[in-house]
């Protein structure tokens, strides 16, 4: 469903993503792990088309987002970090604005909006102004947009960031849910998400994959049965100088 073939990244002189490959088959959730800076949101732009890369490329549904951006898109649901919204909307006004920039018309787009309100719990507030919502409600609003067109593929790119604990739980079970039928790609930084949703997971330093597979292979990888063990391990920390810096 993804397939991401030596994608590179350069700014400048600053290469932020490094050649990176993996893919992502229907039925699986993958976490992509890695500290800040590591590549992570780069690399989610770069699949989602939000941002060409200088070199490589990404295929979801077998589309590629180089050749093919506008079908390849299609395919995609992307929850973007810190992604807007129109504060002086409703949720439900909000939410069929965006099934008609995706195309949906009449019944099909109140079906579609109902559905996404149902499935990440929007029912109570449905009806509210957006600038009313606490940050978790907002953060469910700009999941059910990227659910509206029932996308083959999932980009979620710090899914749970900001939200409180019993949030965390119920977006995590939910992107678990919706993995059983779709690819799911999504970022964080929160290593006990990957316990939580996820049926693989690629650790990424600076650009590059430093680990992948399953939880269960990655704990066993660590040596000590600790995935933050294992993290410290392969990834530099910000606190160490670079090579640059060093010289």
């Amino acid at each position: 469903m993804i397939e991401v073939v030596k994608l590179t990244k350069q700014f400048g002189s600053k290469l932020a993503v490094d050649h990176l490959s993996f893919s992502v088959k229907k039925g699986e959730v993958l976490g992509f792990l890695g500290p800040n800076g590591a590549g992570k949101s780069t690399t989610m732009r770069m699949v989602t088309g939000f941002i060409p890369p200088t070199s490589g490329d990404a295929k979801v549904c077998g589309i590629s987002i180089v050749d093919q951006p506008n079908q390849a898109k299609q395919k995609i649901g992307y929850l973007p970090e810190s992604a807007p919204l129109y504060q002086d909307m409703t949720v439900i006004g909000f939410l069929k604005f965006c099934a008609a920039i995706r195309g949906l018309t009449g019944s099909a787009k109140n079906e579609a909006v109902e559905k996404a309100i149902e499935t990440c719990f929007l029912q109570s507030v449905a009806r509210q102004s957006i600038d009313t919502l606490s940050k978790g409600y907002r953060h469910r609003t700009c999941l059910a947009q990227a659910l509206l067109h029932d996308p083959e593929v999932l980009i979620l790119d710090e899914p749970t960031d900001g939200l409180d604990p019993n949030q965390k739980h119920e977006v995590r079970q939910l992107i678990k849910r919706l993995g059983e039928t779709k690819a799911i790609l999504f970022s964080t930084h929160i290593l006990e998400e990957v316990e939580a949703s996820c049926s693989r997971a690629v650790i990424v330093d600076r650009g590059r994959i430093v680990a992948d597979g399953t939880p269960a292979e990655l704990i066993a990888q660590s040596g000590s049965g600790s995935l933050t063990d294992l993290f410290r391990k392969v990834t530099t920390r910000d606190t160490e100088p670079t090579a640059e810096a060093a010289a």
